[in-house]
């Protein structure tokens, strides 16, 4: 006897229109002021900067998108909704921001063998404002950092240009005070590093969660043996858990129980169980009834 239950749930996820509104609207004007000055100074620092600043203007706009997109009802067609939009989005976040490595590392290479003058003040001045701009942008994000990839992401990128911002004004400190106009290729050396040191956990979960793995922070092994621990259960197998988006997680599961329970009041509850202490929304159950000796046996060790 086969016996299924399915929990279905779409969550809304809260509402960080405002937040990349502004967010978008303030680095579009910075990227415009750091490029003109960046031109009128010389400085490679600032145009590195103002690049990093309008990659992380398009990621902002893929997380925005992508949240819209979460917050759609789902469809006959598209039973899950568009919730696996926020994992592209933090991927393609993640790519962008590697490309934005790249050229910046290539062109800082290049002023080493062909160096000019930059104005340091002028550079100190406008890193300055990025570093309030991208402190306040990040700011916005941080209460959904720990929860929502996609929006680690957006928190990501902004924190970090804080901070490559505020290299900036390092740099443009020691060019103006001691002359060492190598300095400004080399700080937008470190800031690929930085840029590249933040990325990489983006990019290395939402992959993750794109090829369906276990979301980071939930242990396969202990689900299972919780589920084992339940009571009347012989047996699993066919255990499956992964990512519906960045937040919602889905699991489906056999169960081999030798007394299946004539309601579902006990798949209800395991539901409700597993969606309070691990964060599971969406549990598919199957109860199977095999040979009642054995899966009663099997209930001691819970084998596979």
């Amino acid at each position: 006897m086969n016996r299924e239950t399915q929990h279905h749930h779409h969550h809304k996820a809260p509402d960080y229109n405002r937040a990349f509104a502004i967010g978008v609207a303030l680095n579009i004007i910075f990227v415009v002021v750091e490029v003109s000055y960046g031109v009128i100074a010389n400085s490679l620092a600032l145009l590195t900067d103002a690049g990093h600043n309008l990659s992380d203007v398009m990621g902002l706009l893929l997380a925005w998108g992508a949240t819209y997109l979460a917050g759609k009802q789902p469809s006959l067609r598209r039973t899950y909704g568009y919730s696996r939009a926020t994992i592209l989005a933090s991927m393609f976040s993640g790519l962008l921001l590697l490309a934005a490595v790249a050229i910046i590392s290539w062109e800082a290479v290049n002023r080493f063998f062909e160096p000019v003058q930059p104005a340091g003040q002028t550079i100190m001045i406008v890193a300055g404002i990025g570093v309030i701009i991208n402190s306040v942008t990040a700011w916005f994000f941080v209460s959904g950092k720990d929860d929502d990839l996609n929006i680690r992401g957006a928190y990501l990128h902004m924190a970090a240009d804080a901070l490559v911002s505020f290299g900036v004004v390092i740099s443009g400190l020691v060019i103006w005070k001691f002359g060492l106009d190598w300095f400004d290729p080399l700080s937008s050396l470190l800031i690929s590093a930085v840029i590249l040191w933040s990325t990489w956990g983006l990019l290395r979960d939402s992959l993750n969660l794109a090829i369906d793995a276990v979301p980071r922070g939930l242990d396969p092994e202990k689900i299972r043996n919780w589920l084992c621990a339940q009571p009347g259960v012989g047996g699993i197998h066919d255990l499956h858990i992964w990512p519906m988006s960045t937040t919602d997680t889905a699991l489906t599961v056999h169960l081999l129980m030798c007394k299946p329970p004539t309601d579902d009041g006990f798949l209800h509850g395991l539901a409700g169980q597993l969606q309070a202490q691990f964060g599971i929304a969406h549990a598919t159950f199957q109860i199977e009834r095999g040979d009642e000796d054995v899966t009663c046996r099997q209930s001691q060790n819970c084998a596979n």
